[in-house]
């Protein structure tokens, strides 16, 4: 039997087994296909009734298409790709045209459009069937009088919700103009799922590097596999330290690059500390740069690694599996203890490659969590990626009440912290951008989402200047407390300004089942005597950002957030976070977001508005 393959399909296997390693080259640091939103307009398929909404259904899609294409934006600025249906949906036929051009184009997540009423669920099956099952989806339908879409709107819905098929359902409350542009309930909403939209899509198909193991016995150390592949749709790695340690003794790393490091690195005020150190003050320094170049290395890979003539001159022998790295997004260092003991920790890595420049210049931050605790680390990825903006790890180290402030400093802060602060901070890891108050940088960033102020940044070169600055300005590094960590190290050490809004957020993994803690609150200027002796009495080479709740006090806070560590997002995005959460059926056990702002499935109100009821009966996305 002939095959049925075209010519032009048969791969020329003896060129492909002839053919010589190399590294493959991409656009992007990450292998991925480019998250791609499909628009798909339908209308009632009647002849004439056809015809009268076609133009006007057509102008509806562009204002939606112009709305998301200008404010949604992916890591580093990139333009989030936004495809268009051939042609009007409003039929089985159309449908599978529309079907037929998505599956070319890689679309993870589709907007449905109507004015009017349409045949949903008969007519409208083949855009819901075979290849979509784990499509973002969500629905807008025109609130007017004349052809009221609210009517398609319901009834696709219902359709939706019998069959298990989460939808987004987006009407405004109030009479649309077709004349005037999007209304601000439906605009926020619309680009609302299409950050989450784009956000899991990013993440699907990508890893999370996991450098050593459990570190200090935390659980949040302990790399669950099932759950990033069933809650995230991401693979994990595993690389043992000892491998960081080969790679530092063989020279794998870009020496021109490590002296880039090295010399930027001592633009900052750097502390080496007294008395007898483990390492002389420039290797410490070399050798924590040497760490952030082979982290980077491994979670995106180096095509210098691979390139002989660069290996001869520098000394190294080059070799392509060792440049590929892992295609992560995310990663975590074990660090304490078995490495920390002999070796410098990687305070000096987590704090550089979690923000947003380096020896390179303004760039995209990595993801990378302290201690290995990859839950952590899920918080600080989708909220990097709903964002674009560098991700604070944190200690949620001490709970200070008013009184407990008054007591030891003789200071009554209760007027300006009444339900008192959290004292986040870590082992001099957090992100370098923390030092100041970035959305501030940007005019008019009250107005705009964080996703907008980072692609501002990222487009303007002298706000990075300006930020770059700053935080050097504001930021000392430390030699590392040696009753903690024995090989020493350089911490990242600031004062995060108060005023800056700012959401904390935590997953947790409860069994099985994944659940995430989004609260939103704003960092504190406390009285300088009184940040200074918290500073004194807890560690003063570490970060300090001094936060506070809104609409619950810092003890509830600290009494009812899961495990040690928290991460935290410049700006209010807890109602963005819970609508990720829906999309990837991860519940939210605890959360401060106003209920008008809560936008989650229609599916859900069949189970009376309870997310765990619903997240229960419909599985991870992934599963």
């Amino acid at each position: 039997m002939a095959s049925t393959c075209c010519c032009s399909c048969r791969p020329d296997f003896a060129a492909l087994a002839g053919a010589t390693r190399a590294f493959t080259a991409s656009a992007t640091p990450l292998v991925g296909h480019v998250p791609t939103i499909a628009i798909t307009p339908v209308a009632d398929g009647r002849t004439g009734a056809y015809e009268s909404n076609a133009a006007q259904t057509w102008r509806l899609v562009e204002k939606v298409y112009e709305l998301i294409a200008s404010k949604v934006t992916l890591p580093g600025g990139r333009p989030l790709r936004i495809v268009v249906a051939p042609e009007i949906v409003y039929g089985p036929r159309s449908g599978a045209v529309a079907q037929a051009y998505y599956a070319t184009q890689g679309v993870s997540a589709n907007i449905w459009i109507s004015r009017s009423w349409a045949y949903s669920d008969e007519l409208m099956s083949a855009c819901m069937g075979v290849g979509s099952t784990e499509w973002t989806q969500a629905a807008y339908g025109l609130n007017q009088t004349d052809r009221p879409g609210a009517v398609w709107l319901k009834a696709f819905c219902a359709a939706m919700d019998e069959k298990k098929r989460p939808i987004f359902s987006i009407y405004s409350p109030d009479l649309e103009d077709e004349k005037e542009p999007l209304n601000d309930f439906v605009a926020t909403r619309l680009l609302r799922f299409a950050r989450g939209a784009a956000a899991v899509a990013e993440m699907r198909g990508k890893n999370y590097l996991s450098v050593g193991s459990v570190s200090m016995g935390i659980i949040g150390s302990d790399v669950r596999r099932n759950l990033f592949q069933q809650y995230l749709g991401m693979g994990t790695v595993s690389y043992d330290m000892v491998g960081v340690q080969g790679r530092m003794e063989r020279g794998l790393y870009d020496h021109e690059e490590l002296a880039r490091a090295v010399t930027f690195m001592k633009t900052f005020a750097i502390d080496f500390g007294v008395g007898k150190r483990p390492w002389s003050s420039e290797k410490l320094l070399e050798d924590c740069c040497k760490m952030a170049l082979i982290v980077r290395d491994l979670m995106v890979g180096n095509p210098r690694l691979a390139d002989p003539a660069v290996g001869k001159k520098q000394g190294f022998k080059a070799d392509v599996e060792f440049a590929q790295g892992c295609n992560a997004i995310a990663a975590g260092t074990q660090g304490q203890r078995q490495w920390t003991d002999l070796y410098p920790n990687y305070d000096l890595v987590e704090s550089v490659l979690c923000g947003s420049f380096d020896w390179n210049g303004y760039r995209a931050p990595y993801v990378v969590a302290t201690e290995n605790d990859s839950k952590n680390a899920i918080g600080m990825l989708t909220a990097y990626l709903l964002t674009g903006m560098p991700q604070l790890f944190a200690d949620i180290r001490t709970n200070w009440t008013p009184a407990s402030i008054k007591k030891a400093t003789g200071i009554d802060v209760s007027k300006k912290v009444p339900g008192g602060i959290i004292d986040k901070r870590n082992s001099g890891a957090g992100a370098l951008d923390y030092a100041l108050d970035v959305p501030g940088l940007v005019k008019g960033s009250a107005q705009m989402s964080m996703q907008e102020v980072a692609a501002a940044i990222a487009a303007d070169p002298k706000l990075q200047k300006k930020l770059m600055d700053k935080a050097i300005a504001g930021t000392t590094y430390m030699a590392a407390n040696l009753e903690y960590f024995p090989g020493d190290g350089l911490s990242s050490h600031y004062r995060t300004p108060g005023g800056v809004p700012m959401t904390a957020y935590r997953f947790n993994a409860v069994g099985d089942l994944l659940t995430c803690s989004v609260v939103e609150g704003e960092t504190v200027d406390l009285p300088v005597a009184v940040a200074d002796h918290i500073s004194r009495v807890t560690d003063k080479t570490w970060p300090e950002s001094y936060w506070t709740p809104r609409g619950m006090s810092s003890f509830e806070y600290m009494n009812r957030i899961g495990p040690n560590h928290d991460a935290n997002s410049f700006g209010l995005i807890g109602a963005d976070m819970v609508t990720l959460c829906a999309m990837l059926r991860i519940p939210v056990d605890m959360h401060n977001v106003a209920a008008a702002d809560v936008f989650r499935p229609t599916l859900w109100d069949r189970f009376g508005g309870d997310d765990f009821r619903a997240c229960a009966a419909l599985g991870p996305l992934y599963a």
